[in-house]
């Protein structure tokens, strides 16, 4: 979704952008900040995201970068097993690969704001969202915050050998 987005929450004042290939190092540092609740990713593979996504955008306030979001339709060069799994479970989707917000700022309504405008982005494109969060090692903030937001559990895997298992969750777009 092209366009700029102008927001209080909270009076949080924020926007909501596509992210572009200038953002990336900041990004990757979120990124990594982030570990183990999201997966390890190169600047590298951020660049291909920029290519294959459909939804990459950046959420700013004070115009410093302080979250970002990933999201991707079926069909894509992308082997992500749970990317995967959601292929072979259904034909239409908007994968939520990661969604990041510098713990600075959790509890104050960005993550919200990135779904609802990942809604209205994907309202003509999927009947559904999906993601997976973390149960081993447990994101236990993340199961709240999807189960919150409405988001129901279809399934669970294993991955990296057993070390990791994720919930696999959908969310019907109203």
């Amino acid at each position: 979704m092209n366009g700029f987005i102008y927001v209080e929450i909270m009076k949080l004042y924020f926007t909501i952008n596509k992210a572009e290939l200038g953002d990336l190092p900041f990004i990757h540092e979120l990124n990594q900040h982030a570990l183990p609740a999201v997966s390890r990713v190169t600047e590298k593979e951020l660049t291909h995201f920029l290519t294959i996504s459909d939804y990459f955008n950046i959420i700013k306030t004070n115009n410093k970068i302080v979250g970002f979001l990933i999201a991707l339709t079926p069909g894509k060069d992308y082997a992500s097993p749970n990317y995967k799994w959601f292929e072979k479970h259904y034909t239409q989707f908007m994968y939520v690969d990661r969604i990041v917000i510098n713990p600075t700022f959790h509890g104050q309504g960005l993550g919200q704001a990135f779904y609802h405008n990942l809604i209205k982005f994907s309202r003509q494109i999927s009947p559904i969202i999906t993601c997976e969060v973390n149960l081993k090692p447990k994101n236990e903030g993340s199961l709240i915050f999807h189960e919150k937001f409405g988001f129901k559990q279809v399934g669970t895997q294993e991955t990296d050998g057993g070390k990791k298992e994720v919930s696999l969750m959908i969310f019907q777009i109203p």
